[in-house]
């Protein structure tokens, strides 16, 4: 087993058993959840043309490819848990890694658990009708809550799937492979089903080929930056791997590899995907669909094919609550094994060396949500806050390069330092612009990041005092 130069004189700690490929499962099955299935549409009427659509999500995939370099080289010199974690520590100062790691903890990991497990009831829900049957009806501060099936089950699903991640890191490595060969091969399949089978729509009417229209070059540029917010979700989580960085083996050359092997692999699939829409249903049937893919596979192969590929859909964000446990619980564990965060998080399991306490953490949390019902309300927040952290990243990466020219790197970003400046242009665009769009959330969310500040002093302040 090949361990990187920087890990050598580390303590005993998690398992490295994550090969290349393993590592490949993990940037596609945590990229790849919903979002090629849905996304479309709303891209579609907001832009309102087809060459727009493409534009944007090249253009998104142009930003993330930006990204990627800075996470590719940040990751291969810093592979340690909690990724970013690490990088804004030693890129910006402890605060800022902090600060990332309460909110990624209290926010970001266990409220995406949740939604990604009601996700997969929702997907059963299409199959079976009684899972979203209403049980009974509670009355709580003037309003109604409505309990189904999808809530117990969707807290089932996050706990089967935190004891999957308890149990092994390799066990879970080759579940994570298994499952992101089952969601790319449905994309192929749509694609290859698409191409072969599928009839290209009837050109429409002149007068509802373009549902929205823009009068001005700026109106377009400002239409394609709006279509970005969706393409940016569906591109998002492929900066996930550095999570796992102590558990990648031969991270140094892994790491970058994973990554870009990943994105391409994702960018080729998300255009061709979108080209089967396209060539399948005219436009507006795009813009207005709720399912686009869904609808696009029932022109080719009817409602059994389209039943089949929600069975594909489910076990897509199935895969990708997989590496959220995965990823996200490192982060606790890697904060509390500094001593700033709950002890208990810094536990190993004695035999299997998996972050037990950080898990069972987030498993608690995320099971809370998952039955209360309200992490639709929270999933907004960390949004607009996981931006934020992103573009600190990018600073992060620059002040490096600055600071410490000497730092061995065992890959540098591509065409520095175009590549991080623009990501960070972007997540600083995108910032804004979600703050323009949901004030109040994106204010929330804020807040949450502050709140984490005495914490970390009255950690810091306990750790010092007991070293």
């Amino acid at each position: 087993m090949n361990v990187s130069p920087q890990n050598t004189s580390e303590r005993p700690g998690l398992l490295r058993g994550l090969g290349l490929w393993a590592a490949v499962a993990v940037v596609i099955g945590d990229t790849i959840g919903s979002g090629i299935f849905l996304v479309p549409s709303a891209m579609a009427a907001i832009v309102g043309s087809e060459s727009l659509v493409f534009a944007a999500w090249i253009v998104g995939g142009l930003i993330v490819l930006c990204g990627a370099f800075c996470y590719a080289e940040l990751g291969a010199t810093f592979p340690k848990a909690g990724g970013p974690y690490a990088y804004l520590n030693n890129g910006l100062g402890p605060l800022w890694g902090f600060l990332f790691g309460w909110m990624s903890a209290f926010l970001e990991r266990p409220v995406a658990m949740a939604t990604l497990a009601a996700g997969f009831a929702r997907f059963l829900g299409f199959l079976f009708p009684a899972v979203g049957t209403p049980l009974f009806t509670l009355h709580f501060l003037g309003g109604e809550f409505a309990v189904t099936m999808a809530q117990p089950l969707a807290a089932l699903v996050v706990i089967l799937v935190t004891a999957v991640n308890y149990l092994s890191v390799k066990i879970s490595g080759a579940i994570q492979v298994g499952l992101t060969s089952i969601k790319v091969g449905a994309i192929v399949l749509i694609v290859v089903g698409g191409f072969l089978f599928g009839t290209k729509h009837v050109v429409e009417n002149a007068a509802t080929a373009v549902p929205m229209g823009h009068s001005s070059p700026v109106a377009t540029i400002l239409a394609v930056l709006a279509a970005l917010v969706p393409a940016m979700w569906a591109y998002n989580g492929f900066n996930d791997l550095g999570h796992l960085g102590e558990e990648v083996i031969d991270a140094h050359k892994n790491i970058p590899r994973a990554i870009l092997i990943g994105l391409g692999t994702i960018g080729v699939l998300y255009l061709l995907a979108n080209a089967v829409y396209f060539r399948v249903l005219s436009f507006g049937a795009v813009a207005a669909s709720t399912h686009v893919a869904s609808d696009a596979i029932r022109t080719f192969a009817g409602q059994s094919g389209a039943r089949a590929l929600t069975i594909a859909m489910a076990i897509s964000a199935l895969g990708a609550l997989h590496v959220v446990v995965m990823t996200g619980a490192r982060i606790p564990y890697a904060m509390a094994r500094d001593g700033v965060f709950f002890s208990f998080a810094s536990r190993l399991q004695p035999k299997l060396r998996t972050p037990s306490g950080s898990l069972l953490f987030l498993g608690v949390v995320a099971t809370l949500l998952a039955l209360s019902g309200t992490y639709e309300q929270l999933y907004s927040l960390f949004v607009f806050a996981l931006w934020i952290f992103m573009g600190l990243t990018a600073i992060a990466l620059l002040r490096l390069r600055w600071r410490k020219p000497a730092l061995e790197r065992p890959f540098r970003a591509w065409a520095y330092p175009l590549t991080p400046l623009v990501f960070l242009a972007a997540a600083i665009a995108l910032t804004i612009s979600l703050w323009l769009s949901r004030p109040i959330r994106s204010s929330l969310g804020l807040l949450v990041i502050l709140a984490g500040v005495p914490f970390y002093y009255r950690w810091r302040a306990r750790s010092t005092q007991n070293s």
